[in-house]
């Protein structure tokens, strides 16, 4: 690494920061205008201009922002995800909404993906291209005006904040996979504060403590930084607490959860921006900046953390603690030569996870925040690091020599971005975080019960609004094989709230859980479940909604009778079929079935999303779509019968059967990818084993449709039949394997399952020789032998 003593012996592509700004407005206060996000973040980017120019000797600010080549912004979060929007609109691209308020012209406009970790990160991206020489000044800016929003919400206001900026945009998108899970959205664990009680939780757990000293533990973190919040004048609550105060629920600290009281939450209830000007040294010398304005970034290291029910410590977050180290030794520095912090704050276990590692204490006397941390300065959405950065910047010019660090926090404990600042010289260092990451990665992850059934042990959990009227509570348990589940507490479980809202720790404790096509549900015992959850013997119904059954001897007939909607599957549909299906593979009498579709247009179109998105949540049964894509064994013989359209999850439900045979108009396809989902039914497994690979591919990637022909060259489709002739094929195909024993069926059946899974051909027809076990033990094989030796028909029994 290449020494650097003085700034003249720098690199002129050496990045380095020149300006920081901030802006804030608070409703009721002298000034207040309602400003839209645009006409904040054009304030601290203003701010920050002059900032970096700020007597005379230099450009203009005016002139430096003509200079300003690249403008990112951090995305807010009116656009944070998929269910977020803009009750009053906004600009469709806000760098350049911002960019023609602030006099800049940039060539290169980008709008960062979601998550508090983006300003640290996109300082770190813009300093590597300033130092590649791709950039010679960018503006990073964000900003957040949901207090004014909120206010005109409450008030009946109609604003606009709509606008239309040409030029290109570079947008990131969410980038938020791996922040929630199917199994959370189900549960209800999806916002922050559910997320995070859990981990919370399991650190109480962890340190052995009561609720209610677990709660003044978790204010002795926060209190501090109150302290600061108080002399802050951006912050959104200038308020000085004890830990007392933060930790003692009332009328004003209403517990949200547990754990948490309000004033240990973010506040999110903001009208805050922030902007950071980077430039090459080169480009600092040309405008005239002061050398005394620099700031450089020492070290820098970002991380990504597993998803939370893989992680194997519901209460630690190695990938946070992996940065903060790896950026320090970057910077050739330990924890004690680190003079100010910033570390973010949305929860209290996202301080204390990074500092019960690094070995900071809450009252540490360099502080663990610049800005008075989220709950009391404010969480301006994804931006509030940028704020950090500004304070920890203003910190190390005042004390030049010293060093600042930012530690930045996105999702839950999930992306973790850490910048080390001084104003000493350094040069750019490469990231060395790909190396952390793999070996972050290399942990083996918790596997996940997505249908959970038996006896478990609570390992974690939260209860939203715990004095309400309602609380929703759910717990994150562990099954004797040691994977790991979310359920739904009964909000009139009395019981098991009491235990979860109480002042001991309930982790440990047994519980039973069951799993329902809508969730799974936890109680204290068995009997419990049984009496809430009540399982019953597997029967068919005297009449179905959205269903024709048909017995006739051994066969079944189920037929989906549903043709103004395309025979597509509503979240009732699959209950139906996954309670017939259940009672035809109990019943002995029954040898094989039948599945088809009402009328001649389709077999069933897939997924109903209408009926899906009325009932709000994902409903499938623990079997699968149809009740038959996941089930873990199929033990009698299932014939699809394809009368036109067999599409989506109607294409998988049709490769979950043995068989399939097609009406000569029928056509197959999977086209989940053009409405934005994928065939997760099974389509993206089978379809792959059932047919070339290539073909496969293409049908999955484009949507691609098979008419029956195609479908039977390829080998989806055992037999075409003639239009409208395709149950009367199936029914032969039906009598054909009912002619033949249906115990050698079955443990044919079996044995196939069976070599599956096995890759080598050998050991699998050498495994496949145990189906005679089963066979040959059989009054069918008996009656078979002796009905071949009279030439007669056999007389099978099944047994």
């Amino acid at each position: 690494m290449r020494t650097v003593n003085t700034a003249a012996d720098l690199d002129p592509a050496t990045p380095v920061i020149v300006g920081v700004g901030q802006a804030s407005e608070r409703i009721g206060e002298p000034g207040y205008e309602g400003l839209g996000e645009a006409d904040l973040a054009a304030r601290a980017v203003t701010a920050a201009l002059r900032d970096a120019l700020p007597g005379p000797g230099g450009v203009d600010p005016a002139e430096l922002a003509q200079r300003v080549d690249t403008v990112a912004a951090v995305r807010s979060f009116e656009k944070s995800s998929p269910a977020s929007y803009s009750p009053f609109g906004r600009p469709d691209n806000m760098p350049r909404a911002v960019a023609s308020r602030t006099g800049m012209d940039p060539r290169r406009a980008v709008e960062e993906v979601t998550g508090g970790q983006s300003p640290q990160h996109l300082i770190t991206e813009f300093c590597g291209e300033i130092a590649a020489g791709r950039c010679e000044v960018a503006v990073l800016f964000g900003a957040e005006v949901m207090s004014t929003v909120r206010r005109a919400q409450r008030a009946g206001e109609q604003l606009d904040f709509t606008e239309h900026s040409d030029g290109a945009l570079e947008d990131r998108g969410y980038g938020i996979a791996g922040l929630t899970s199917i199994e959370e959205v189900r549960h209800g664990v999806v916002i922050p504060i559910s997320q995070y009680s859990v981990a919370e939780n399991a650190r109480r757990h962890r340190l052995g403590l009561s609720a209610r000293d677990y709660a003044l533990s978790m204010g002795e973190w926060f209190a501090p930084m109150t302290t600061v919040a108080a002399a802050n004048p951006h912050s959104a609550a200038p308020h000085e607490w004890t830990a007392e105060e933060l930790a003692t629920v009332g009328e004003q600290n209403r517990r949200v959860s547990v754990p948490y009281p309000r004033r240990l939450v973010a506040r999110d209830q903001v009208n805050q921006a922030a902007a950071v000007v980077l430039t090459s040294v080169g480009a600092a010398r040309a405008a005239g900046i002061p050398a005394e304005r620099w700031v450089f970034l020492h070290g820098h290291a970002d991380t990504r953390e597993k998803p939370l029910l893989a992680r194997p410590d519901l209460a630690d977050g190695p990938a946070s603690v992996a940065a903060v180290r790896e950026a320090l030794a970057m910077a050739d520095a330990g924890i004690d030569d680190i003079a100010c912090f910033d570390v973010y704050s949305c929860f209290p276990i996202a301080v204390s996870h990074v500092c019960d590692d690094l070995g900071l204490a809450p009252d540490d006397p360099r502080g663990l925040t610049a800005t008075g941390g989220l709950p009391y300065f404010g969480g301006p959405g994804n931006n509030y690091s940028m704020h950090g950065v500004a304070e920890i910047v203003e910190r190390v010019r005042r004390a030049p020599g010293t060093r600042g660090l930012v530690a930045a926090n996105g999702g839950i404990m999930s992306k973790y971005s850490v910048g080390v600042y001084s104003t000493s010289p350094a040069p750019w260092r490469h990231s060395t975080s790909d190396d952390v990451q793999r070996a972050l990665d290399a942990v083996a992850d918790v596997p996940v019960t997505r249908y959970p059934e038996g006896p478990a042990t609570i390992e974690s959990f939260v209860v939203i609004d715990p004095d309400g009227a309602a609380p929703g509570a759910t717990v994150v348990g562990r099954l004797p094989d040691g994977s790991r589940f979310l359920a739904a507490v009964a909000p009139d479980d009395a019981d098991l709230l009491e235990l979860l809202t109480g002042d001991a720790d309930p982790i440990g404790t047994p519980v039973y859980a069951r799993s329902t096509a809508q969730r799974n549900l936890v109680t204290r015992t068995r009997a419990e479940m049984d009496r809430r959850l009540p399982r019953l013997e597997p029967r068919l119904a005297e009449s179905y909604e959205h269903l024709e059954v048909r017995r006739d001897g051994h066969l079944l007939e189920v037929t989906i009778n549903r043709p103004e909607s395309r025979n597509a599957l509503s979240p009732l549909t699959n209950a139906e079929l996954d309670s017939v299906f259940d009672a035809y593979f109990a019943d002995p009498d029954l040898w094989v079935a039948i599945l088809t579709g009402a009328g001649d247009r389709a077999f069933s179109s897939g997924n109903d999303l209408s009926a899906s998105a009325t009932a709000g949540t994902l409903e499938v049964p623990a079997n699968g779509f149809a009740g038959i894509t996941s089930r873990r064994s199929m033990p009698k013989p299932v014939i699809a019968a394809v009368n036109g359209y067999a599409l989506g999850g109607g294409l998988e439900a049709a490769l979950a059967c043995h068989v399939v045979v097609a009406d000569e108009t029928a056509s197959f396809g999977l086209p989940e990818v053009r409405v934005g989902l994928a065939a997760a039914a099974g389509g993206l497994v089978r379809l792959p084993r059932r047919i070339p690979s290539a073909v496969a591919h293409d049908m999955i990637l484009t949507g691609r449709r098979l008419d029956a022909q195609e479908a039977a060259a390829h080998g989806l489709v055992s037999r075409i039949a003639p239009a409208g002739g395709v149950l009367d094929t199936a029914r032969a195909v039906a009598q054909e394997i009912v002619a033949g024993s249906p115990v050698a069926v079955r443990a044919s059946l079996a044995a196939m399952a069976d070599a599956d899974g096995e890759p080598d051909t050998a050991a699998a027809v050498a495994a496949s020789m145990s189906v005679l076990d089963a066979v040959l033990v059989s009054q069918d094989t008996r009656e078979g032998i002796a009905a071949f030796l009279e030439k007669r028909p056999p007389r099978w029994t099944g047994r």
